[in-house]
């Protein structure tokens, strides 16, 4: 196989809380990226790469049509473009939650919501969701904090980020109702484009980067006689590596394990007789 040679012309958010973990992952994968947030347009030669940096809203703008040939923006921000694009790898950071608040005390159901009006930042997200659900109300698009909305008798509802709902207890709102919508950081191409191979080359680089995230490399020593009740515990990502020790009856084995779960893993295999137990933080791999 052999490495694309073709400019690939990339979209990577300008501000915000996409910006920086999007420049570490593309970083970690390899590619180059600015030192100066002031730039806005980044060569990277060795890479055969041109990145664009935008505002997160326009991405899935330009990658839809065409101009760009992939972008990494929020699942929520394409969702609420409407742009001709889609999903071809979720990114695993800058997550978020979608929900419904109405004035505390209120009672407000989302079947109740026929004939609200409701306030949002995110207009196309919110008429996306009532859209597959056949309620017809009046969304209200608000620039920034809609948390004022109902207080000032803007809209009977709101539609917005939520993490721990401190700021609409604040407010005087309260939660209901479903989620509209989990969102994630993902890397987006144009609806129906055609094979790219330097398209295919970064996503198999930004996997590798995201395994490399997940998973661990963990090394022990261990018995012969105790090698398959050790390896059970530690199955690897396909298989463990088991190499005999210059010690008779010993092996060693090396297994990729979620990171997640190290320490966990450390005392199973501890408790079994392992030894010389040892974790490695893994910076790239392809599988």
């Amino acid at each position: 196989m052999t490495i694309s040679t073709e400019l690939l012309r990339v979209a990577v958010p300008n501000k915000g809380s996409l910006s920086e973990p999007s420049s570490d992952m593309l970083r970690e994968a390899g590619y180059r990226q600015r030192n100066d947030s002031r730039e806005l347009v980044l060569q990277d030669p060795d890479n055969h790469t041109e990145f664009f940096f935008l505002r997160p809203r326009d991405i899935a703008l330009y990658v839809g049509s065409g101009r760009l040939d992939v972008g990494i923006t929020g699942e929520d921000l394409l969702l609420d473009s409407g742009a001709k694009a889609e999903v071809i790898l979720p990114l695993g950071f800058a997550g978020s939650t979608f929900r419904f608040a109405a004035a505390t005390g209120s009672g407000r159901t989302l079947a109740g919501l026929a004939g609200c009006r409701i306030a949002t930042a995110y207009p196309g997200l919110l008429a996306h969701y009532l859209a597959e659900r056949g309620i017809e109300a009046e969304v209200i698009r608000l620039d920034g904090a809609v948390e004022t909305a109902v207080r000032l008798d803007v809209a009977d509802a709101i539609a917005d980020v939520v993490e721990t709902g401190t700021t609409l207890r604040a407010a005087g709102l309260e939660i209901f109702g479903e989620p509209l919508f989990r969102s994630q950081a993902a890397l987006v191409r144009r609806s129906g484009a055609a094979p790219s191979a330097a398209v295919d080359q970064l996503v198999r680089r930004l996997q590798g980067v995201l395994i490399a995230r997940q998973y661990v490399l963990m090394d022990y020593d261990i018995a012969d006689h105790l090698v398959e009740q050790a390896v059970a515990v530690t199955p690897g990502f396909e298989s463990p590596t088991v190499s005999p020790l210059r010690t008779p009856g010993w092996s060693a084995v090396r297994a990729m394990v979620p990171r997640r779960d190290t320490n966990r893993l450390m005392d199973e295999l501890w408790e079994i007789g392992a030894r010389a137990i040892l974790v490695t933080d893994i910076h790239a791999c392809r599988l």
